[in-house]
């Protein structure tokens, strides 16, 4: 647990790099792209990542299994939102950049956004996926552009921007519950149709 947990800080922080990179990038095209780098980071160093660890609970879900998800999950938030807060106070900018975003992000319906945030979750696990039969990058370099550049919702990315805004409000709170469940919504449906898929081979 202490382990999963250590490595989900350690993603939370990549994280939280990709998302300062994305609001201090006034090319959202540019920023985009240099987002991959937290999750290339992530993948080569084998830290805890919610979004890119859900998927594999079709594989295993052993007890164990689902409480590093819980306890990846936590970490990940907690150490996106409070870093978010820090730089908010270092970097004003970055903070202003945050609160105009998360302000638009507030307005969104909360169905739209489960829908934004499963598409999300079908990029992450596509990405970790491919990176780890294949080891190969390539997928997280256009993935991850992707899913940002469409407006899909990245539970950790979101509580980092959250934790920078300045905003606290009870509206957040149900934001973020429907992108962590979008999240893994979309997280699990590919590897489950495989899996159905195989099963009438």
């Amino acid at each position: 647990m202490l382990k999963t947990f250590s490595g989900s800080v350690c993603a939370g922080i990549l994280i939280t790099i990709g998302g300062a990179i994305f609001l201090s990038c006034d090319n959202r095209y540019i920023g985009a792209v240099l987002f991959a780098v937290a999750l290339l980071c992530i993948c080569y160093k084998g830290y805890y990542l919610f979004t890119g660890k859900v998927g594999y609970i079709v594989e295993s879900h052993k007890k164990k299994d689902w409480s590093d998800l819980v306890c990846g999950l936590i970490g990940n938030l907690i150490t996106t939102f409070l870093i978010g807060m820090l730089l908010r106070f270092a970097i004003p900018a970055m903070g202003d950049a945050a609160q105009t975003l998360c302000e638009k992000k507030l307005t969104i319906s909360l169905l739209s956004v489960l829908i934004r945030s499963v598409f999300c979750g079908v990029l992450m696990y596509l990405s970790v996926s491919i990176f780890r039969d294949h080891k190969t990058p390539v997928a997280i370099l256009f993935c991850i552009p992707v899913f940002i550049l469409s407006g899909f919702e990245h539970s950790i990315a979101d509580m980092f921007y959250f934790g920078a805004s300045g905003i606290f409000s009870a509206r957040i709170i149900a934001f973020q519950a429907m992108v962590v469940l979008g999240n893994s919504i979309g997280g699990v449906v590919l590897p489950l149709l495989q899996k159905a898929g195989e099963g009438h081979d």
